[in-house]
């Protein structure tokens, strides 16, 4: 298959540095974003693939006590002997990587552009228009430990995804599907929320304490007329 020969775009974290940004949160906490992580043909190859042979299903979950179907198509990936990913009551079938070989291919350009740093599952979303979205969440479930790194690959349709920094309150928030984040007033500080456009092709990768004091969501867009597909990498613990 060409697609995998093509796959790897061989990043030198030297030549890419010029292309990236790197966003200090504070506190331990910090984003990088290459928005040309893949290039561009390239990345239209793995969006087709994606889009045509990933078994995508869209789940019930259960959100503050109610049933409600999750805004965006979804399917896991990860290696076997592993503990069950479980969120809003929702279990995800885990996948083998075997079964899908380009998704190995953009694993190893991760890690390739990531020195150091190892993940071993991923969950993939599809959002096939604005309605679609992921509402204010972080991840950081147990499985994935206290300073989780999760690098996100995007395909398709460019959307906002937005940071904000956790409140007193909301220091407990978890992902509420069923209700679309809100924009936040022009009065707030910017140190307080980023924004980042995901462009076709594109590496974000969230570390240190990003998910114990940020919370992120990719909002509803009317303009966002076409599809984006996500991979978004995770590293589990093992038990």
């Amino acid at each position: 298959m060409n697609l995998m020969l093509k796959a790897n775009p061989n990043p030198n974290p030297k030549d890419d540095s010029k292309k990236s940004r790197t966003v200090d949160l504070g506190n331990g906490s910090s984003v990088i974003y290459v928005p040309r992580f893949l290039a561009y043909d390239v990345a239209w190859e793995f969006f087709n693939y994606l889009d045509n042979h990933i078994p995508w299903t869209r789940p019930t979950l259960r959100v503050f006590g109610r049933s409600c179907t999750q805004p965006r198509d979804t399917c896991y990936v990860a290696s076997a002997g592993l503990p069950d990913l479980i969120y809003s009551g929702y279990q995800p079938h885990a996948h083998s990587w075997d079964n899908f070989p380009p998704l190995k291919y953009i694993l190893d350009a991760v890690h390739k552009m990531l020195p150091g740093s190892t993940f071993n599952s991923l969950l993939l979303n599809r959002y096939k228009g604005g309605n679609d979205y992921v509402g204010w969440h972080s991840d950081d479930e147990k499985l994935y430990g206290s300073t989780p790194e999760i690098a996100s690959v995007s395909f398709g349709c460019e959307r906002d995804f937005i940071l904000k920094k956790k409140s007193g309150k909301s220091s407990q928030e978890r992902r509420s599907d069923d209700k679309p984040p809100l924009k936040r007033s022009r009065k707030s500080s910017q140190d307080d929320q980023h924004s980042f456009m995901l462009k076709h092709g594109s590496l974000l990768v969230m570390r240190g304490n990003t998910q114990r004091d940020w919370l992120h969501s990719v909002p509803k867009r009317a303009k966002a007329e076409t599809t984006r597909i996500n991979l978004t990498f995770r590293l589990v613990l093992q038990e």
